[in-house]
């Protein structure tokens, strides 16, 4: 098993690719918290985990909020004593034009995906400098890299990962920990509107070579290469599964 022994975080994993990483991870061995703001989900998730012979946990956990993400850190090193594996994966969406988008709706979704990611990775990466091992996942968005229409703060925030991940494999590189990012496709309950409303669909369809929508279970083999020892001599780096849609 390629994650034997491994304790990693999930955030977001109470559904959609989060949830599928969660087991994936578990399958190979990891020991898995399922970090979520809706507990009922990440209950669930763990649950099935548990049921399949795996080791999970679930936390309830707001990662915009700078405490929560700490204290949901130092329960993981609690029960496990370490956290070796960071799936930053959480987040949300607040559509809007541009011109009509609020305040808040801007700072809702750059809070949860931005700061989210930055609370979590110092909530654990003292003690990944500590041992000389970490693996920390970004999950950022085609929107990051292609740019979206009526969901700039999604785009601006997903882009944002982007130099999250180079700085953070920069500076982490010489403690063994490295940092990468995932673009997956759309496969995921935040892209559902897309996926299923004809004004979009066909659109949408039509921009990605493979023409068709992706699984869940499809993107987590790459989750499973980056927190492995497979990619050991792998950081910084920024690899889309999304069906051919952001070749160059």
């Amino acid at each position: 098993m390629q994650l034997e022994n491994r304790v990693a975080i999930v955030t977001g994993a109470g559904q959609g690719i989060g949830a599928a990483v969660a087991r994936a991870y578990a399958c190979e061995g990891a020991r898995v918290a399922i970090v979520d703001r809706n507990i009922d989900a990440a209950v669930r998730v763990a649950t099935e985990v548990n049921s399949a012979g795996g080791q999970a946990i679930a936390l309830a956990c707001d990662v915009a909020s700078r405490e929560m993400a700490c204290a949901m850190a130092a329960q993981v090193i609690q029960v496990w004593g370490r956290v070796d594996i960071l799936v930053n994966n959480a987040g949300i969406t607040r559509p809007a034009m541009l011109q009509k988008m609020t305040p808040e709706q801007w700072q809702d979704v750059l809070s949860v995906h931005l700061n989210g990611s930055f609370n979590c990775l110092q909530a654990v990466v003292d003690g990944m400098i500590e041992r000389r091992y970490g693996r920390i996942i970004y999950v950022t968005s085609t929107a990051g890299v292609l740019g979206t229409i009526g969901q700039i703060n999604y785009s601006v925030a997903k882009a944002g990962i982007l130099g999250m991940t180079k700085s953070t494999a920069k500076e982490l590189a010489r403690y063994n920990i490295t940092a990468n990012a995932i673009a997956p496709g759309a496969a995921t309950p935040m892209t559902e509107t897309i996926r299923t409303d004809e004004r979009f669909k066909e659109k949408y369809l039509d921009r990605i070579p493979m023409g068709r929508w992706a699984e869940p279970e499809e993107i987590t083999p790459v989750f499973v290469f980056f927190a492995s020892s497979a990619s050991s001599y792998v950081t910084g780096q920024v690899l889309a599964a999304d069906g051919g849609m952001t070749i160059h």
